[in-house]
């Protein structure tokens, strides 16, 4: 056997099918594309998912997977003005709020919000507090004490 004598085995190579060369070949006219419309024309296709403008299926399914927001700190909240309800000098922390119902859990930590208007000169104990909730907590002679 020599270099010239190889060839491809029998059925390995198969020549291409050549669209549009006349009736004939079966294939020829409009070439397997059928008669008008978008798939018809020359650049005429459509990106995966495309319904013909209905909304398609991935936009109809309700979202899942991963959302950070799942992973966020929640903080039990109180605005001061209900912290009236406590005698002057007192220490009020999460425990003495879930004790008279202002709040039902202490979650991640408690916050202290400067809505309303403190009568009292109290401590209070909590995560975090607002500029305005320290400023009128310590204008009275408080505390605020973060924890």
């Amino acid at each position: 056997m020599k270099l010239n004598d190889l060839r491809p085995a029998d059925g390995a190579k198969k020549a291409p099918f050549r669209k549009g060369q006349g009736h004939g070949s079966g294939n020829g006219k409009t070439a397997g594309r059928g008669h008008k419309g978008q798939k018809a024309r020359s650049g005429g296709n459509i990106r995966p998912g495309f319904e013909g403008g209905q909304t398609p299926l991935y936009r109809r399914m309700p979202k899942r997977g991963f959302n950070n927001k799942d992973f966020a700190d929640k903080y039990a909240e109180v605005n001061v003005g209900k912290l009236n309800v406590f005698e002057d000098g007192a220490v009020v922390d999460a425990a003495a709020l879930i004790e008279k119902g202002i709040i039902k859990k202490e979650y991640d930590g408690l916050s202290v919000l400067g809505c309303g208007v403190l009568e009292k000169k109290l401590t209070v104990k909590a995560a975090r507090f607002s500029k305005t909730a320290a400023e009128k907590i310590e204008g009275l002679g408080g505390k605020a004490e973060v924890v």
